[in-house]
């Protein structure tokens, strides 16, 4: 825990009352200070009284003045104001265990922590979570937490977490639903295991236990498995019977609750064959960051975006590299796209080599990838790329190879777009 302040924001709050750097942050409005949720939560308030400690230890009172909700501006040495909790389950499908070898080593820490979970929208197991930590998320109403559920049968759920206290920490979920705290769930479907009646019991439970909603999302296998345990992917059948056994759950929930609440991956439907369901079914997106809707949403956007086009454009040929199950959605953009404003380009699926051929997502397409399998082809003028090819607000690869390596080494420039059919849409036509 390090509640030291290490720099304080230009005109902010903190800055006009006097706080100044290298004093130890004590309490907030007489409540003490551990992290950064104490600091968010109490430093909410209006004109909040700090307790502030010097290097020699001596302590001093000062009022805050600012109006509610404002930042104070205070900064520490680490985001969490601690150190992020790693997790203490060996989850039969964890996917950092799968990592191939030779990568960066932040994507091979396995974090579980609550704070992250509230903070940044973090999916968390609350196996590791603390009776005190729990009371606080209660006693703070700390909404929304954002929870890996996988099965409410306590022995299955620790057997597919690896740790008994998959089972324990059911009732840390109980004990939320009864504060009002809300919740968002995710399941990862394991055929074999959590599926079926067992599927069916957990969306009941959760219906029960008052979750907002839920994602439904296959199991993701690289090739990377040796010594752990067997499983299998999501076949045609398999994903089809999931679609039909969560849609006829979600429209007895949109009776009961007004809400479908739960929802399968999109990823779902590509294995099923399925059409997409319509912009109405998604529920304005609710669960889109764990890929629910994700490719409607851009379907939708990028109609929209086509439809204010008047005309031909100016824009030469390029071509879009994805993952092999968004490449038929993409193909079907690009070719609306050409027909009405005459921009013609190709859309490429990358087949992933790097984490083995059962990995079809865009998302973990690598640098490598790219190049081996677009070196020598005539990409037209420029290359476009999802940004989620790319570590959170930045250009580089799983692999470590940066936007620019593949610029060089395919001799083209590449246009990085973001998860919005508007922007995919400005991209083809040379907007960006």
């Amino acid at each position: 825990m390090s509640t030291v302040i290490t720099s304080i924001d230009r005109r902010s709050p903190a800055e006009r009352a006097g706080v100044r750097a290298g004093e130890k942050l004590i309490s907030i409005g007489g409540h003490p200070v551990e992290d950064v949720l104490d600091y968010r939560f109490f430093g909410y308030d209006r004109d909040p009284e700090l307790v502030l400690e010097s290097a020699d230890g001596t302590r001093r009172a000062l009022r805050v003045n600012k109006p509610e909700a404002e930042e104070l501006g205070l900064n520490f040495d680490t985001y969490l104001m601690d150190q992020p909790r790693p997790c203490s389950n060996h989850c039969l499908f964890c996917f950092v265990d799968q990592m191939a070898p030779g990568c960066r080593d932040t994507l091979y820490f396995k974090d579980d922590d609550a704070r992250l979970s509230f903070l940044m929208g973090n999916y968390i197991t609350l196996t590791n979570l603390s009776p005190r930590e729990a009371r606080r998320i209660i006693d703070l109403r700390i909404s929304p937490i954002n929870v890996s559920v996988h099965a409410t049968d306590p022995r299955l759920r620790s057997a597919l977490l690896g740790n008994k206290a998959g089972g324990e920490s059911l009732d840390y979920m109980r004990a939320f639903a009864e504060a009002g705290i809300v919740m968002n769930g995710q399941i990862v479907l394991c055929p074999g295991w959590n599926d079926g009646d067992q599927l069916q019991r957990t969306m009941e439970d959760m219906a029960d236990w008052g979750f907002a909603s839920c994602s439904i999302v296959p199991v993701g296998l690289t090739k990377y498995r040796e010594g752990l345990p067997r499983l299998r992917p999501v076949d045609r059948e398999e994903a089809g019977a999931v679609i039909d056994q969560v849609d006829a759950f979600g429209r007895a929930c949109l009776e009961r609750f007004g809400s479908r609440k739960f929802f399968c991956s999109d990823e779902l439907y590509i294995r099923a064959e399925r059409e997409l369901p319509g912009e109405d079914y998604y529920e304005d997106y609710v669960q889109i960051e764990n890929g629910v809707g994700l490719l409607r949403s851009l379907i939708t956007e990028f109609e929209a975006g086509l439809r204010l086009e008047d005309g031909p454009a100016a824009a030469g040929p390029y071509t879009i590299a994805t993952g092999v199950s968004a490449r038929p959605c993409l193909q079907k953009l690009a070719e609306a796209a050409a027909e009405k404003t005459g921009v013609t380009g190709q859309v490429i699926a990358i087949v992933n080599d790097f984490f083995g051929h059962t990995v079809d997502v865009a998302g973990l397409v690598t640098g490598g990838d790219l190049i081996a399998q677009l070196k020598g082809k005539d990409l037209g003028e420029r290359l476009l790329i999802p940004v989620n090819m790319l570590r959170h607000g930045g250009d580089v690869f799983l692999d470590d190879l940066h936007v620019s390596d593949v610029e060089r080494e395919l001799g083209v420039p590449v246009t990085v777009v973001e998860q919005d059919g508007f922007d995919l849409l400005d991209a083809i036509l040379g907007r960006k």
